[in-house]
């Protein structure tokens, strides 16, 4: 089974009618995940600005803007744990200068996570975003 890339993603949460339903579509994506190894999560990795926890462990492969981007990453929350899974669409494998080129905005806006997440859950989100870019430069 391979992973939808995030434009079919975005075509998944359209698929839905209300937000209860795409709540629990996010939820399911989260566990998709693989299990982050607990020795990872530490102060090094934790994400500072979500309201949850958040850890996240970047690696670059390669050098330049052609090096590819992968990372591990958790939470202790369901919901967020799906916010991972989208930015693992996004960013996953990507080299960085592709990482460069994404929209995560227009994708975060198409979702409809603008409007339906807390304020707290977007800005935990966009911590997750930019230690991401910070990393991939």
């Amino acid at each position: 089974m391979t992973r939808e890339t995030l434009e079919e993603l975005i075509e998944n949460f359209a698929l839905f009618d209300d937000w209860e339903e795409r709540y629990r579509y996010l939820i399911d994506l989260g566990r998709t995940l693989p299990a982050m190894d607990d020795g990872l999560k530490n102060e090094e990795t934790l994400v500072r600005g979500c309201t949850s926890k958040v850890w996240i462990v970047p690696h670059i492969e390669g050098a330049g803007g052609n090096a590819v981007f992968t990372f591990t990453a958790d939470s202790d929350a369901h919901i967020v744990r799906g916010l991972i899974a989208i930015l693992d669409r996004a960013y996953q494998g990507r080299t960085i200068n592709d990482i460069r080129e994404i929209d995560i905005d227009a994708a975060f806006t198409k979702i409809g996570l603008n409007q339906n997440l807390s304020p707290n859950r977007r800005n935990g989100f966009y911590s997750m975003v930019e230690k991401i870019k910070a990393v991939a430069g």
